[in-house]
């Protein structure tokens, strides 16, 4: 594999002026262009007919940029005139370090970077190379672009980026094959069981009130949607003793944004659904759409008198039904490996890292960051390790047991 931090030299890039935006076009007719924030009008315009992840939509960006205002980079590979690859980032500080990352930080998972599919056929290391040069010069004071939680390939194209050093990200991702449709789904994967508990939560949700399952289609839905994954998720961390990456105002904002920019489209990229019991949401569920594939991207259940019921469990066995209805291939759990999620998934995939270090402090923070994932990734494969780990988290922040149908991670 290509050694992407070999061509950089940490000392001449840490004291090396930006260069001109854009570069010149070399003989090949390869240009390179890095700009600030006025770039993404230029990169929406090429997601109109590029490949890309949800996390780097047009849709995804443009509303970070807008609601979080970062510290916005686009850099773009054109040739012949015509773009053939964006890489829209923001740059972040890590302590004494800046970091160049994708924009939604944590939140950002499953990630391909915009590129032309014809392109991507042919695409070798040297032309992205280029490009991450043109942003060294561009940017100095860059220390390290950390593009993590990459996915192998989207539709069957291979990522570009693989052609680069880069590692396993610690979590895998999970996913279950829709092929043949909902019962023969089930007939692979318990269904007897899984019916049979779908018919009793049925009952004592019936035993308290009427329950319906909502997808929202209106902006007061949206919110009303919103408002209780934030609370939900809010009382769930405080307790787990782990940081809200939900949070913060500026967070919320974005997917406020998001998901009701997403009612105006022909088909939605972003979806919103929930489940509700007695006038009260008891679980949610934010997804987004890539091709045939449906991606919970986050969900949550109110820690209430349902809740060990397991109306996740309730509303995921309802939202893969549906997508196998409207003829999705895969139902994708995304990032993090938990039991609920075992219980349907057939489908694993491995996400990995890429961290091209720019100057001397960025090489530094590029190995204690490869040494980081490495210990993540064994205390996380290691059954005996990992529980005692969330145990023990759980003690100190005063929560007893996990619930069913969120992540801890």
């Amino acid at each position: 594999m290509v050694d992407a931090a070999a061509s950089f030299d940490g000392n001449r890039l840490a004291t090396s002026e930006a260069s001109p935006w854009p570069l010149r076009k070399d003989s090949t007719g390869l240009s390179t262009s890095v700009a600030s924030i006025d770039g993404l009008a230029s990169y929406a315009q090429f997601c109109r007919s590029a490949l890309f992840a949800p996390a780097q939509s047009a849709a995804w960006v443009l509303n970070w940029a807008a609601e979080v205002k970062p510290d916005v980079l686009v850099g773009t590979l054109s040739q012949d005139g015509k773009m053939v690859f964006a890489l829209a980032l923001e740059v972040c500080r890590r302590g004494p370090f800046r970091v160049a990352r994708f924009l939604g930080g944590r939140h950002a998972n499953g990630n391909f970077v915009a590129a032309d599919p014809q392109w991507l056929a042919k695409a070798d290391s040297g032309a992205i190379r280029t490009l991450l040069a043109a942003i060294a010069k561009a940017r100095p004071d860059i220390d390290l672009i950390a593009l993590e939680r990459l996915l192998p390939d989207i539709d069957g194209v291979a990522n570009p980026l693989a052609l680069f050093d880069h590692f396993d990200s610690p979590n895998p991702s999970l996913a279950v094959d829709l092929a043949g449709g909902f019962e023969a789904l089930l007939s692979r994967a318990s269904g007897k069981r899984k019916r049979k508990k779908h018919r009793s939560q049925t009952r004592k949700f019936e035993a308290v009130g009427s329950h319906r399952r909502i997808e929202a289609r209106t902006a007061e839905e949206v919110s009303k949607l919103l408002d209780a994954f934030f609370g939900m998720k809010e009382f769930r961390f405080r307790k787990m003793g782990i940081a809200n990456v939900f949070g913060d105002d500026q967070v919320r904002a974005f997917f406020r944004a998001l998901f009701t920019g997403a009612l105006a489209e022909d088909k939605p990229g972003f979806l919103l659904h929930g489940l509700e019991v007695a006038g009260r949401l008891r679980a949610v569920t934010g997804s987004s759409v890539s091709g045939k594939r449906l991606i919970c991207e986050f969900g949550a259940i109110a820690e209430d008198d349902l809740a060990n019921t397991s109306p996740g469990d309730f509303l995921f066995f309802d939202n893969i039904q549906e997508a196998c209805q409207v003829g999705f291939d895969v139902y994708d759990f995304s990032v993090g490996d938990e039991l609920y999620k075992r219980l349907w998934c057939d489908m694993e995939t491995q996400h990995f890292e890429v961290l091209v270090p720019l100057t001397l402090k960025g090489r530094m923070l590029a190995l204690v960051e490869r040494l980081g994932t490495r210990l993540k990734a064994f205390v996380k494969n290691n059954p005996t390790i990992w529980t005692l780990t969330k145990t023990l988290r759980r003690k100190t922040a005063g929560q007893a047991v996990p619930a069913a149908g969120e992540d801890e991670s």
